[in-house]
């Protein structure tokens, strides 16, 4: 709600932990930034800090976290890069370099860097940018794979050999989640909209859009290679969490995957090791505005279950949606004899031995990959 909704950051919570510092401290401080925020941001909290009635000085840090989920710890012990920015006063510097004496305990100096204040702001944001960005360029090449008979894998593993670009985040998939790439490109659009920069403001949309546009086109090849009707068909989904060894769902492309699938219709049937039917629900509320209120049978048409091959059993197709290296060792002869037939693979993150599964029997579907079906030249 408000102005900038669904966009803009709400820095309430920085402007409030200000004013509680403020109130609370008996001498000078150095204020510490963590969470990724708008750029100049610690505009905003140095001005309550200087309200204060002490005659306290404070100086505002920002230093930006750079852990992935999953990973966070070793992310913080061995990090790529730890950034503090300053302002660029006598004063400021001197808080800078109080800051990089402690992470000179355990990070070699050259991989600590110093900024001014809004670059280091700023940067956290396009740092998020730019992988996601990269997610959503290989999906558009996905679907143009598709339709030409290359092999997404193949165009991956060639443009990553090039050293201008690299080879991490050049794996195709229905797209991306988790809590930062879309909440900060979406800032980050909120911003340039903010000093009229409406060509970048669209530019950095159309990640967004790319991505949307890649989890939608997964659940109409799923719909369409099914006969164009998954009506009151079981429908196996394996993995709901947005990535592997984390039981976050939040913006998790499975959901949304699953979504079209029940407002098609279809009998859904969950296994994620880590994900708890309850946090399913509450994504689904906030992000999709979907219950069992706004959508009666919601709950019935969606099952939890509590292995592979019980999600499997009986179903007409399964999707793998997050890469959980478990799924990689399943049983797929048994599975296959479990479902019903033609039975359909659906792989959302091109993780399985499609090769393989077409030689037990499966109908193989993969995001970026040709039909063999389909070309005969390949």
């Amino acid at each position: 709600m408000g102005i900038g909704a669904g966009r803009a950051a709400n820095i309430k919570n920085c402007e409030l932990c200000a004013r509680k510092i403020a109130e609370v401290s008996e001498s000078d401080k150095i204020v510490v930034e963590k969470s990724t925020v708008p750029v100049r941001t610690a505009e905003a909290v140095n001005r309550v800090l200087e309200c204060n009635e002490k005659g306290l000085k404070f100086q505002v840090l920002s230093n930006p976290e750079f852990l992935a989920e999953g990973t966070a710890i070793p992310d913080l012990m061995e990090p790529d890069r730890v950034l503090i920015g300053g302002v660029q006063s006598p004063e400021g510097l001197k808080a800078a370099e109080t800051l990089v004496s402690v992470y000179a305990n355990w990070v070699p100096k050259e991989q600590i860097l110093t900024t001014n204040l809004w670059s280091s702001e700023l940067s956290k944001l396009v740092a998020n940018a730019f992988l996601a960005q990269r997610v959503s360029s290989i999906n558009s090449i996905s679907a143009l794979c598709e339709a030409t008979g290359a092999n997404v894998s193949e165009v991956s593993r060639c443009v990553g050999m090039d050293d201008r670009i690299g080879k991490r985040f050049l794996s195709s998939s229905i797209g991306f989640g988790g809590s930062c790439f879309q909440k900060d490109i979406l800032n980050l659009v909120y911003l340039c909209e903010t000093y009229c920069l409406k060509e970048c403001a669209d530019y950095w949309n159309q990640v967004i859009l790319m991505n949307n546009y890649q989890k939608k086109r997964f659940s109409e090849k799923m719909v369409s290679n099914m006969f164009n009707t998954v009506t009151g068909k079981k429908i196996a989904i394996l993995g709901y969490a947005f990535k592997k060894d984390t039981g976050d769902v939040r913006e998790t492309p499975s959901m949304f995957v699953v979504r079209d699938l029940v407002l098609e219709q279809a009998k859904i049937h969950v296994y994620d090791p880590q994900v708890k039917r309850d946090d399913m629900w509450s994504e689904m509320v906030y992000t999709c505005n979907m219950s069992e209120a706004t959508h009666p049978g919601l709950e019935a048409a969606v099952t939890t279950a509590s292995d592979a091959y019980a999600a499997c059993d009986g179903a007409h197709a399964l999707a793998v949606l997050t890469e959980w290296e478990e799924f990689k060792e399943l049983d797929y002869a048994r599975i296959y004899k479990s479902m019903a037939k033609p039975a359909f693979v659906f792989d959302g993150r091109n993780i399985l031995d499609h090769d393989g599964l077409r030689k037990i029997g499966f109908e193989v579907h993969a995001i970026g990959k040709p039909d063999p079906t389909k070309f005969s030249d390949l």
